[in-house]
Order: structure tokens, then C-alpha cells, then sequence
């Protein structure tokens, strides 16, 4: 995908979920859509914090890893540091936790409520060096609008 079809499904996306203030909803239409999008993956979903802990959310894909551990592996030290992870092979991540054997490469993008990370996306794919910068930037241009909409959904309650 270029910027432009991120683009695109950015406001695909915020006209699907911009009057919805259910997450699990919000977050299992992000996933369907993303799989439907994105080529060449085997996952994609979320998993949100409770406690010291990221707990599976809505996905796509094969079944996953339930929890993962604050700080371990690539989506908890992408939530631990609340930054970008993207992962050319994650065989050669230390830590990595492999919830399917046929993930090569790996780009978690954090998420915040409040000003506080709540979770994660998380895209998988069975192809090494599979995401690029063009993919990060579209990525994190998505879940900027989603953080927007779901910050406003949550306090409009």
C-alpha cells in the first residue's frame, strides 16, 4: 500500500467508527478492515493493558497469545516505551514471544487514552522485512485518528 490507500482507509475507518463509542466494536471493525486491506499478513488485532499486563482484544487471524507480560516482547515493549516497533525478523528480536510460528516480521503501533498507552495494534506476517517506513507512517496516521475518536468516545461518557 502507498500513503494514499492509508489514507483511504484511515477515512474509511473514521466514518465507520466516528459516531460509535463501543471499543471492542470500534476495535473488532479496525481489524476486519486492516485484514481485508493489508496484503501479504497472517494477524492483526489489538491487545489492551490491564494492570502490568496486555490482554488479547479484537483480531484477525489465527488464534493468539492471550497475555503478554508489560515490557515483554514486541508488543509489550511497544507499549512499555510507547513507541513504534517495527520488526524486519522477529526471530532475531530478543524476547520475541511466538504466539504463531509462521510470523517472520512484526509492526506494533501503540495506543493511548487519556494520555495514557491502552493498547496496541499489532500486524503479523509470515514474509521477513514484510513492513516499511511507508507502512509505519500510514499505520500510526490510522491509529492517530483512532486515538482521537476513541479519547472522545470514552470521555463523552
Amino acid at each position: 500500500m502507498n500513503i494514499k490507500d492509508y489514507q483511504r482507509v484511515t477515512q474509511q475507518v473514521e466514518a465507520l467508527i466516528g459516531d460509535e463509542t463501543n471499543l471492542i466494536a470500534n476495535l473488532a471493525n479496525i481489524s476486519a478492515i486492516l485484514n481485508m486491506e493489508l496484503s501479504d499478513i497472517n494477524w492483526v488485532g489489538f491487545y489492551l493493558k490491564e494492570n502490568d499486563q496486555l490482554v488479547l482484544g479484537p483480531f484477525q487471524g489465527n488464534p493468539a497469545c492471550i497475555r503478554i507480560n508489560w515490557g515483554q516482547g514486541v508488543c509489550g515493549t511497544a507499549a512499555s516505551t510507547n513507541t513504534v516497533q517495527r520488526i524486519a525478523d522477529v526471530h532475531a528480536f530478543k524476547g520475541h514471544i511466538a504466539c504463531d510460528a509462521a510470523s517472520n516480521s512484526e509492526i506494533v503501533i501503540p495506543f493511548s487514552i487519556n494520555g495514557e498507552v491502552y493498547g496496541v495494534l499489532d500486524i503479523d506476517s509470515p514474509s521477513l522485512d514484510r513492513f516499511n517506513e511507508i507502512d509505519e507512517q500510514g499505520l500510526v496516521l490510522l491509529m492517530d485518528m483512532v486515538e482521537k475518536t476513541l479519547n472522545k468516545a470514552i470521555n463523552s461518557k
